[in-house]
Order: structure tokens, then C-alpha cells, then sequence
């Protein structure tokens, strides 16, 4: 039903375990790991400019929060209203909250179809999606350190015997991975939450959301690390390392524009400065340039003026 999803994720994957094959032995754990990785890179390069336009949009609903709120206020009774005033501000402001959720909302199918896709790498099958029996084999036989990429901790015993590998090696190579994965969501979720206003983390449920996104995403890796193949926390770690280092590149590049519009008015201002200064000095050099004033004396020179019938 999902196959306009899993035939792309494979086909990516299939990609980069050829790039990789010629290098490094194609049935080895490392060039499916490394694989793996690139297909998330590959994903997240793609969704780089939707990313920047989720931030730019999160800081325009930030900035616009007061105003929505009053809007609440004012109509919170009639929702209809509401609604037509929410899609007029958003309008005029040009944000989107719904372009906010793309990249995640994206990511999501993506998941789920590299799960699906690494679930039909089985011992014999004769293929799975863009990949041939040659290369699930080769899927198959690959391990890192002894444990099976497309395995899980809990599979029972005589799961993991099949494949070739034991609960022992997948600990020993799936514990490491899962808690990298959500020290890993932690520090991404925090770098995030770093950008959130002050008024916005005093929101009874921003702060609970909040904690959340630090403590209780960071813990599904833990709980439910056991029940995932490897290749998917692999996936997982990978993910938001991208993520970390994005959020990097895309805030700085944002912090860049504003202080270059923020300086902006200030230039427009020194010159106005610079521009009255310099009449006001222009002007007291032509005050000085005229003889017989005084500073703070009017000077009456009706006086001077030739009468008709008199001499002075």
C-alpha cells in the first residue's frame, strides 16, 4: 500500500551500499551502517530549505504570539471568527503554523518505510523491493562487531541464531547505540528549545511540552531501543546528528540577517545625526561670518534705515 514510499527509501539505500561496496567489502556491517547513514543525510538534504522555513516560521509565530492571543480574547466565544481573524493574520504576516510540522511530518513515512524495507532482508528471500536476492544475502551475512544490523535485542534465541548472532552481540553493539541516540535527541531538543522566548517557556503547556522534548522523547530510545533493528537506531543516531549540526548552520545564518536589519536603521539614523550636525554647523559658521552680532542679542536695525528729511 506504502510501496511509493519503501521502492524510494530502498532504491536510496541500494545507492549508497554500491558507493560504499566499492570501497569497503560489500557484505561487511560497516558499508550497510555507512549506507544507512547517507540515506539519512540524503533525506535531510533534501528537506534542508522546508527545515529553514519551519524555523522562520516558528520565530514568526513566537513574535505574533501576543497578537493571537488577543485574538483569543476577543473572539474566543465565536470560533468562526476566530478562525477567519487567525487566517487573515497569518495572511498578512506571512506564516504558515502547519509548515512548521513539514520536515517532521515527512520524516515520519520515511521511518516507517526503512523499518518495513529492513524487515524484508531475511535469510533466503529472493529480493526485497529494488534489492536482489544477492544483495539480502549480502544484507543478511553483515554484522558490526558480531551483531546483525536488521535484528533486534529482544528477538528470541532462536531468531537470532538463524541470522548468526546471539543477545549478547546485539547488547553489545545496540545498548552503546541506544543510549547515543537519546543523549544525542536530548541535545538536539535542547539546542532547539535555547531559541524559545521567554513569554513562550512560561506557557504552562510550552513548559510541558518542553519537558517532553528533553526528557521523555530522549527515553523512548531507551525503551523501545530493544525493540528496534539496529540499522533503525542507526538511523535514529544519525538523524539527529544531522539535526544538531543543522540547527547550528540555520540559526546562526538567521542571527547573521537580523543583526544586518537590525544595524540597518542604525546607519540610516548615524547619517541623519551626521547630516544635522553638520548644518547646525554650517549655520553657526554663517552666523560667525556676519559682522556686528552679538550671540543672544537682537539687534535692532530699523534704526539704520534712511529717513526721508533726515541725516544721521
Amino acid at each position: 500500500m506504502l510501496d511509493f514510499i519503501y521502492y524510494p527509501v530502498s532504491a536510496i539505500l541500494w545507492f549508497w551500499h554500491k558507493v560504499f561496496g566499492y570501497v569497503l567489502d560489500p557484505s561487511s556491517g560497516f558499508a550497510w551502517a555507512l549506507s544507512v547513514i547517507f540515506l539519512v543525510f540524503t533525506l535531510r538534504a533534501l528537506l534542508f530549505k522546508p527545515f529553514v522555513h519551519q524555523v522562520r516560521s516558528m520565530k514568526k509565530m513566537q513574535e505574533f504570539a501576543p497578537l493571537v492571543r488577543e485574538l483569543q480574547e476577543k473572539h474566543g466565544d465565536d470560533r468562526q471568527k476566530l478562525a477567519a481573524e487567525m487566517q487573515k493574520l497569518q495572511t498578512e504576516q506571512g506564516f504558515n503554523p502547519l509548515s512548521g510540522c513539514l520536515p517532521m511530518l515527512v520524516q515520519v513515512p520515511v521511518f516507517i518505510g526503512l523499518f518495513h524495507v529492513l524487515n524484508g532482508f531475511k535469510p533466503g528471500a529472493p529480493g526485497n523491493f529494488v534489492f536482489n536476492a544477492a544483495d539480502v544475502a549480502s544484507f543478511v551475512e553483515a554484522d558490526l562487531f558480531g551483531a546483525k544490523l536488521s535484528n533486534t535485542i529482544s528477538q528470541a534465541p532462536e531468531v537470532l541464531a538463524t541470522f548468526g548472532t546471539d543477545r549478547m552481540a546485539m547488547m553489545t553493539v545496540g545498548v552503546p547505540l541506544m543510549i547515543a541516540a537519546a543523549i544525542a535527541t536530548h541535545f538536539t531538543a535542547r539546542h532547539s528549545l535555547q531559541r524559545q522566548s521567554a513569554q513562550a517557556a512560561a506557557n504552562p503547556q510550552a513548559a510541558m511540552t518542553n519537558k517532553l522534548m528533553l526528557w521523555i522523547f530522549p527515553m523512548f530510545a531507551i525503551v523501545g531501543g530493544p525493540f528496534l533493528p539496529l540499522a533503525i537506531l542507526i538511523y535514529w543516531l544519525a538523524n539527529n546528528f544531522w539535526t544538531l549540526g543543522q540547527q547550528r548552520v540555520v540559526y546562526r545564518r538567521i542571527d547573521r540577517e537580523e543583526a544586518a536589519s537590525a544595524d540597518a536603521p542604525a546607519v540610516v539614523e548615524s547619517t541623519a545625526v551626521e547630516s544635522t550636525t553638520g548644518d547646525t554647523s554650517a549655520a553657526e559658521k554663517a552666523s560667525a561670518d556676519q559682522p556686528g552680532e552679538i550671540p543672544g542679542v537682537i539687534e535692532d536695525r530699523a534704526r539704520d534705515a534712511d529717513k526721508p528729511g533726515e541725516t544721521r
